[in-house]
C-alpha cells in the first residue's frame, strides 16, 4: 500500500524531473478530502480537458462546474508544457472504474477491458488533465508530451512504480476516450526509458524579475513626451514583454520606452477582466498597483515599490 506523498514531496519530485511548475493559489489545501479518503494510491491517470485556452482550462480544472466541483485533477498540463498545480488530495478526475483494471495496475500487468464502474478511482490515482479538445485533430505539442512523460516518471520514481502504473482515463472507465490523440504505446515506452535513467538534477529556478511600481509609473508619465525612444527605466521592457505575451502590444514596440503605444496597450490591459476590469481614470494606461500586480502574476514578475 502506498500513501500519497506530501504536497512538498510532490512538488519536489516534479521539479527534480525537470517539470516547469506553476503553483495556482493555495493548491496544497484545495481538495475533496471531506468527501472521502485519498489513498492508498496505486497509479497515475492522464486525461484531456475538451477545452481551449490555458487560462480558462486551469480555471475550470481548479474550480470545477455546477455538476462537478473542483479540483478536477492535481495538475493541468498546458500546451506549452507547463504544469499548473490546482489541487492536492482527493480530486474529481477519475470517477468510478473497473476493479479488474485497478488490480492489474497494482500488479503492473497488462490491463483487461474496462467493462465495469464500481471502484472509486478518485481515491487511488494521481490525476493530470491535459489541455486538448479531444477531437482527434487538436495537436499535442512536443512540450506537452514531454511534460506528460515527466510528471508520470516523477511520481512513479518516487513510489518505485514502473510505467505500467500510468494509465489513461479510457483504460479505467467505460465510455471514456481520453487522452485522445496520444500514442499511448509510445508514451509508455518514453516513461519506461526515463525511469531507466537516473533522475536529472533539478535546474535552478531563475531569479524572479522585479518591477518598481514608482519607476514604471514615472516612465509612463514622462516617456511619451520625450523625442525618440529613450529608455528611462529598464523594467519597462518586462512590462512590455508581458503585454506582448497577452496579445495587447505588437512585438516591435517592446523597446523599453513607455510611449503612447505602450500606454494604449496598458490601458487595454487595465480594462480587461484579467487586468481588473478598470474603467475611467483607473484605465488611463498609467500602471496602478492592482493592474501591475495582476500582470506580474500572469507574466511571472514581482512588483516592488
Amino acid at each position: 500500500m502506498a500513501p500519497p506523498m506530501s504536497d512538498t514531496a510532490f512538488l519536489a519530485a516534479l521539479e527534480a524531473e525537470g517539470v516547469t511548475v506553476v503553483e495556482v493559489g493555495d493548491w496544497r489545501h484545495h481538495n475533496r478530502n471531506h468527501k472521502g479518503p485519498w489513498g492508498p494510491v496505486h497509479g497515475v491517470m492522464i486525461h484531456h480537458t475538451v477545452t481551449k485556452g490555458t487560462d480558462a482550462t486551469v480555471r475550470i480544472c481548479r474550480d470545477g462546474h455546477s455538476l462537478l466541483p473542483g479540483p478536477l485533477c492535481h495538475g493541468v498540463i498546458a500546451k506549452d508544457g507547463r504544469v499548473h498545480l490546482v489541487g492536492y488530495g482527493r480530486a474529481n478526475h477519475a470517477g468510478l472504474g473497473d476493479e479488474d483494471v485497478l488490480q492489474a495496475v497494482i500488479a503492473e500487468r497488462a490491463l483487461p477491458l474496462d467493462d465495469e464502474a464500481t471502484v472509486d478511482g478518485n481515491r487511488h490515482f494521481y490525476g493530470f488533465e491535459c489541455e486538448n479538445l479531444g477531437d482527434g485533430e487538436d495537436p499535442w505539442p512536443a512540450a506537452q508530451l514531454l511534460a506528460i512523460e515527466q510528471v508520470s516518471a516523477a511520481i512513479c520514481r518516487h513510489h518505485g512504480w514502473s510505467a505500467a502504473s500510468v494509465i489513461r482515463h479510457l483504460d479505467w472507465q467505460p465510455g471514456k476516450i481520453d487522452p485522445r490523440g496520444v500514442d499511448w504505446r509510445l508514451m509508455r515506452a518514453r516513461i519506461a526509458a526515463r525511469l531507466a535513467t537516473k533522475a536529472p538534477a533539478p535546474t535552478p529556478a531563475p531569479a524572479t524579475p522585479t518591477v518598481s511600481l514608482a519607476r514604471v509609473i514615472r516612465a509612463a508619465r514622462t516617456d511619451p513626451a520625450r523625442s525618440g525612444t529613450p529608455v528611462s527605466y529598464a523594467g519597462v521592457r518586462t512590462v512590455e514583454a508581458a503585454l506582448i505575451d497577452a496579445g495587447l502590444l505588437a512585438k516591435r514596440y517592446g523597446d523599453g520606452h513607455f510611449g503612447t503605444v505602450t500606454v494604449s496597450a496598458y490601458a487595454r490591459w487595465q480594462r480587461s477582466e484579467a487586468g481588473g476590469s478598470h474603467r475611467g481614470d483607473a484605465a488611463d494606461g498609467i500602471p496602478g498597483r492592482d493592474s501591475l500586480t495582476r500582470l506580474g502574476l500572469k507574466a511571472g514578475f514581482k512588483v516592488v515599490d
